[in-house]
């Protein structure tokens, strides 16, 4: 199986596994995929990420976070740039979202990083996805 946007399949896994209450869920590896899932993590979206073996490729097996009422800490998991439409920014347009409490990810010169980390560091790039 062929996907077009592994990005938004992992997206939706997360959402799917969320809105059914499963405690974890899996996801196919890729680099690019450990630096979103390890962003989401550090920015306190999913509990855990922890990588698995399967035969010559790395999945994550991600722990997914609830609140004490047992709703799921991520309200909004959307992918802003598709393969079809690619979405950029300039660092001078990176604004909070969601009053500060929503992330963005962009995809930089410098690398995968938070929205708020770009905005510092003066670098613009493409926006994988926003979480809030």
């Amino acid at each position: 199986m062929s996907l077009s946007d592994p990005i938004a399949d992992m997206l939706t896994r997360i959402r799917n596994a969320q809105q059914a209450k499963h405690e974890h869920c899996v996801i196919p590896g890729s680099k690019i995929k450990k630096s979103i899932l390890y962003l989401l993590k550090e920015e306190g979206f999913v509990e855990d990420v922890l990588e698995m073996k399967n035969g010559s490729f790395d999945d994550f097996q991600v722990k997914l976070k609830y609140d004490t009422n047992k709703k799921p800490v991520i309200r909004m998991l959307e992918r802003v740039s598709t393969p079809g439409r690619r979405v950029y920014i300039q660092s001078a347009e990176i604004r909070p979202f969601r009053n500060n409490i929503g992330t963005l990810i962009l995809s930089t010169s410098k690398g995968i990083m938070t929205g708020k980390r770009a905005r510092k560091l003066k670098v613009g790039g493409e926006i994988l996805c926003k979480v809030f």
